[in-house]
């Protein structure tokens, strides 16, 4: 029985689970399943079907607690306060558009909605027949 052409060798996910999980120790941060899947190409599922015992060790690595970020590698706090307050302001420009939008389809749809109030009324021949603002209008008697 030969394997599908998409499914790497194991020795090759061997080497390449290697590598990552050096990276991941390197950088202080937990390996996933997942994220080696997609190395390949891969849905998660898929990857834990072909490579069951690989998937375990990957599991296994990442219940392991991830080595502290070394003083160098942890950002100053004026860099973490100055990374929020950019990513509070792109927020913050996204919903004013947004609200800008919201507000001129609004009105966009005000002036449609009149339009067609006119246009039905015109239609159906409607008459108004007064406005509680303006006094009634007496018709003339046809006798």
């Amino acid at each position: 029985m030969s394997r599908p052409a998409d499914i790497p060798a194991e020795a090759h996910v061997r080497r390449v689970l290697d590598r990552y999980i050096n990276e991941c120790h390197d950088n202080g941060t937990r390996p996933s399943v997942l994220t080696l899947a997609a190395k390949f190409d891969l849905s998660n599922t898929t990857f834990r079907r072909h490579f069951p015992d690989l998937a375990k060790e990957v599991s296994a690595a990442r219940s392991t607690p991830a080595p502290h970020p070394t003083a160098e590698m942890r950002p100053s706090p004026y860099e973490v306060l100055a990374a929020r307050n950019a990513k509070l302001r792109r927020a913050n420009r996204s919903l004013t558009e947004n609200l800008q939008f919201a507000a001129a389809q609004i009105q966009r749809l005000a002036v449609d909605n009149a339009c067609l109030r006119e246009a039905l009324e015109a239609s159906t021949k409607v008459t108004r027949i007064g406005s509680p603002g303006r006094p009634r209008q007496s018709e003339p008697s046809g006798g």
